[in-house]
Formats: C-alpha cells, sequence, structure tokens
C-alpha cells in the first residue's frame, strides 16, 4: 500500500482505532449489553443457537447475527473478556466509517472530502456510543452502509451488474438479521428516495433482472431465521410479535416533532451541523450542489420516516447521523477553504464560537478537571496528567489557529480532542462511578456454594445482574401467577418494588434476609443509584 494514494484512509483507521479500540473494557456492561452478551453466553453454554433465550426465556425479538458473532469471539477469547465482547462492535463502526468513506470518494471524486466526512462521522456522540457498547444498531446500520455503497455502485457503472447487486444483498441480509427491518427503513429508504431526486435511476430497464436478484437473494437472507423460529415455536413467536408491535404504537410514545433536535446528537458538531441544514444559505457555498442536496435530503427524510413512527427514543437516531455527517462536511470544507476571507460576523461568529468553546474546554481542563474529580483521583493521576496536558496543548493550539482563521488544522485538532479523551480520559471512568456498598451478585454463587440452597428472582430480572451472575435465574412470578419451589428451603432475590407482594405470596413461610447485591455504580443516596440494580436476598423456609 503506497502511503500517497492511501494516506487519507490511513489517518481516518488510525482515528477510528483511538477511538473506537482504546480502552473497552473500563465501562461497566450496561443494561443493552447485557441482554446481548447473556444470549451469547446462553448460545455457547446451551446450545441455543436457533432458537436464541435471555435467562432462560426465548428472546426472538432481536435476530441472532450480532450475537453470533460476539460468541464467536468469546469462544476464542473467553466470555469475561469484556474487550473480546465488545471489539465486534467496535470493528463494525470502523467497517461504517471505512464504507463511508469509499463512498464519498466516489460520490464526489475528492478523497479529502471523504476524509473530513469520515472524521466527522468518527466523532459524532452517538456513533462513538454505539461503536464501543456493544450496541447492534451499528451492526444494522455498519452491514446497510455496505448494502449502500454497493447499490450506488450498480446504480452508477455499468460494470459488475451482478456481483455487486450479490454483495449488496448478502449485507442487506446481514442488516435484517441484526436487528430487523430498521436500517431499511431509516437508512436505505431515505437513500433511495433521495437518489432517485438528485441522481435519477438512468437506464432502469435494463437493471430490472439483477434487481430481481437482488430482492429475492435479500428475502431469503433475510427471512429464514424468522421462518425458523415460527415453524418450531409458533405460540412464543405470535406472543412476542404482539408486543412488540403493540409497543410501537403504545411504548415510548413521542409526539412527532421529538426528534427535531436531531442534530444535538452529534455532539461536537452540533452547531456545524444545525448550519450545514440551512440549504438556502449553503447551496450555493458547496463546490458539489448536487451531492449536497443528495446528503441534505438523505438527512431529513431519515428524520421525517423516524418522526412518523409512534415510539422514539434518542439513540434511534443513530442512523440519521450518517448522511449528517456528509452533510455537515460540506460546511466544513466550505469554512475550510473561505474563511480566512470572510468579513461578515454572521459567517465568523459562530465558528469561533464552536471550537472556542472546544478550545476553552481543552485549556481549563487541567484545573477545572482537578476541581471536581480531585478526591476520586486516587490511582488514576497518570491518567489525568496526560489527558490535562493533552487537552490544554490542543487548546492553546486551538487557539492559536482561530486567531489567525486557520479553520484546516482547528478541525484536525478537533479530532485530536476527541481521540485524546478516548484514549487518556477513558481510564479515568471508574473514578466517576464509586459505589462504597457495591457487591456483585455473582458473589452470590459463594453463599450458594457454602449452602448448597437453590436461588431464585421473585419476579422479573436486571440483565446486569444475571450477567454477573453468570447463569440463568428462574422467575416465580409470571403474570399474576407465582410458582412455589419444593425446597423446603431456598434464597429468593427480591426487588424492592416487590417485597411488600413476595411477602404476601409466601404465607407459610419464614423469611431471613442474608445480604443486599447493590451493582450501582453510584452509591445509595445518589441521584442515579436505581432500584432495579440492587436485590435482597432472603432464605426463605417453610414453617
Amino acid at each position: 500500500m503506497k502511503w500517497g494514494k492511501h494516506k487519507y484512509l490511513i489517518w481516518l483507521l488510525i482515528a477510528c482505532a483511538a477511538i473506537f479500540l482504546s480502552n473497552l473494557a473500563v465501562l461497566h456492561v450496561n443494561i443493552m449489553e447485557a441482554r446481548n452478551f447473556i444470549t451469547a453466553r446462553e448460545m455457547i453454554q446451551d446450545g441455543n443457537w436457533l432458537l436464541t433465550t435471555l435467562n432462560g426465556y426465548p428472546r426472538y425479538q432481536k435476530p441472532p447475527l450480532p450475537t453470533w458473532i460476539t460468541a464467536g469471539f468469546a469462544m476464542v477469547f473467553g466470555l469475561k473478556n469484556i474487550i473480546a465482547l465488545r471489539l465486534p462492535a467496535a470493528l463494525m463502526a470502523i467497517l461504517l466509517i471505512f464504507t463511508s468513506y469509499k463512498f464519498v470518494n466516489r460520490l464526489t471524486d475528492k478523497k479529502y472530502f471523504a476524509l473530513i466526512s469520515g472524521l466527522i462521522m468518527a466523532t459524532s456522540f452517538y456513533i462513538v456510543s454505539a461503536g464501543r457498547d456493544a450496541n447492534w444498531d451499528i451492526y444494522t446500520h455498519g452491514f446497510m452502509m455496505v448494502c449502500i455503497y454497493q447499490l450506488y455502485l450498480f446504480f452508477t457503472s455499468d460494470e459488475k451488474k451482478y456481483p455487486r447487486v450479490l454483495i449488496a444483498a448478502l449485507f442487506f441480509g446481514a442488516s435484517f438479521m441484526s436487528k430487523g427491518p430498521v436500517s431499511f427503513y431509516a437508512l436505505l429508504l431515505p437513500f433511495l428516495i433521495s437518489f432517485g431526486i438528485v441522481y435519477k435511476y438512468k437506464g432502469f430497464k435494463k437493471r430490472i433482472v439483477p434487481l430481481i436478484v437482488f430482492l429475492v437473494v435479500s428475502l431469503l437472507l433475510s427471512g429464514w431465521w424468522h421462518w425458523y423460529t415460527y415453524t418450531f415455536d409458533p405460540e412464543t413467536v405470535a406472543a412476542i410479535t404482539k408486543k412488540e408491535t403493540s409497543n410501537w404504537t403504545g411504548y415510548n410514545v413521542r409526539p412527532f416533532y421529538y426528534y427535531w433536535s436531531f442534530f444535538t446528537q452529534s455532539g461536537v458538531w452540533t452547531l456545524p451541523a444545525f448550519i450545514a441544514l440551512l440549504y438556502p444559505y449553503l447551496k450555493n457555498r458547496v463546490f458539489d450542489k448536487k451531492a449536497y442536496l443528495f446528503s441534505f435530503l438523505w438527512t431529513m427524510g431519515s428524520v421525517v420516516l423516524l418522526s412518523i413512527i409512534p415510539e422514539k427514543k434518542s439513540r434511534y437516531l443513530l442512523p440519521v447521523l450518517i448522511p449528517m455527517a456528509i452533510n455537515t462536511a460540506f460546511y466544513i470544507e466550505y469554512i475550510m477553504r473561505t474563511f480566512s476571507e470572510l468579513k461578515d460576523k454572521r459567517q465568523t461568529i459562530p465558528v469561533y464560537f464552536n471550537f472556542g468553546l472546544i478550545a476553552t474546554i481543552g485549556v481549563a481542563f487541567p484545573i477545572g478537571g482537578y476541581f471536581f474529580l480531585k478526591d476520586e483521583l486516587s490511582g488514576k493521576w497518570f491518567w489525568f496528567l496526560l489527558l490535562s496536558m493533552a487537552l490544554c496543548t490542543i487548546g492553546i493550539l486551538m487557539f492559536k489557529h482561530l486567531f489567525k482563521k486557520r479553520i484546516t488544522p482547528v478541525f484536525f485538532l478537533t479530532i485530536a480532542f476527541i481521540a485524546s479523551i478516548m484514549c487518556f480520559g477513558m481510564p479515568m471512568a471508574r473514578t466517576l462511578t464509586v459505589n462504597p456498598e457495591f457487591k456483585g451478585l455473582s458473589k452470590l454463587n459463594d453463599w450458594q456454594q457454602e449452602t448448597s440452597f437453590n436461588v431464585y428472582e421473585y419476579a422479573g430480572f436486571t440483565p446486569e445482574l444475571i450477567w454477573d451472575y453468570g447463569k440463568p435465574i428462574k422467575v416465580l412470578k409470571q403474570d399474576e401467577k407465582v410458582t412455589i419451589p419444593a425446597e423446603t428451603s431456598f434464597g429468593l432475590l427480591v426487588a424492592e418494588e416487590h417485597l411488600k407482594q413476595f411477602q404476601q405470596s409466601f404465607p407459610n413461610h419464614s423469611f431471613e434476609k442474608i445480604t443486599r447485591y447493590d451493582m450501582n455504580p453510584k452509591g445509595p443516596g445518589q441521584r442515579s443509584h436505581r432500584p432495579r440494580l440492587w436485590r435482597d436476598l432472603y432464605l426463605v423456609t417453610k414453617k
């Protein structure tokens, strides 16, 4: 590989490695990760590769491809290796950004612009988050971006029609097998609409047969697992489908305009992303009007389609950030090219404000960080000093270049700012999550070895606790029915909200509280201390 020919791509991959691959094990396993990791563990331990389970109960809400991949890494590197469990998602984020770079390069024929858009994407808040915490969303959108790139090549070239539609179909199927139709609806569909409006589907008639091949192969790859679960466990599938369908209209329902602050989810690019969406302002300033219109329509189309769905969560905006990174890059490229000559304060003040704020945070961090973290930095001073030096140096350099109206180095220093936080700041994350009463549910195994009692969960279960425990726990209360174990004595885990119900459910038993397992990162009394992350263990004995 020649450096000159591929230097932009190499720099992009270096940035991605710093952002997505560093310090993967420092954060606690969150609820979404715990669900996915438990399912992977039960695949390996119980052989539930097709009829997937969560805590021993069917889990068909999500297709299993990301879980298969995670289970494969776990079989090689170990089930307790958090880095290995999170690594596939991080690699998928890099695949997403790499493919986007290739796509933008073909779209505009400008590698430098493709680098800018790729770096913006790599440092957008939700993409960073999804790529670092084993979020299954990054799989479905990463696979779909490969499909989109191949379809773009298919529609704009007469070469390799069938290989391209077959590759597109393969990755479409992989996307569907990661999270169902989510990415088709929120990423591919607005792409197809926007592409048709801006570039038209030229020579469509001679592409009909390859498109039919694409549709048939995509359908087969997307639907076989759903057919399998419905064939071999139809009652459970029907119940899950009914519940999932009702969630779309009755769970987390938000108004249509809920997503219209979507540009804030890009983090440090919030203001540039907003300005880039001012189409009348920017359309005559960009170097490629058609590509800009396309990225604008793709972004807005994705937002509109997501807004139609009654159920809304902020993290569902992840697919919007992909075309929005391309759209934002047009504004960044414009100010890189012209800022030194701009006189209009309406154009210069937003730039000074956005990057000046980042620079100020960098310069102020050594003092501000010490003030807020001084009581929790024991054992973390090395990382604090490294981060302080990095951010302060970056902040000073940003101010220097802003003063000289050099936006290009300011942009790359912003990337370095985010990369520094990932490399040097993440090791300090545990200083912000201190619970003096922390006691993982894995300790329950020690009590069971000493007493030989079986242990049950009274009602419901918390994925983080089950993941730490290491194996499924039977839940006694299903709907309104409580199953009474046959043993004379047994352990029972009870959540705060079920304490009264638990005592009423066992009128012929005595209770002895043994201990509390508290897996909250923050201690009792803290605002983020959640009851769902602790359980009281009771020894329940028949009278």
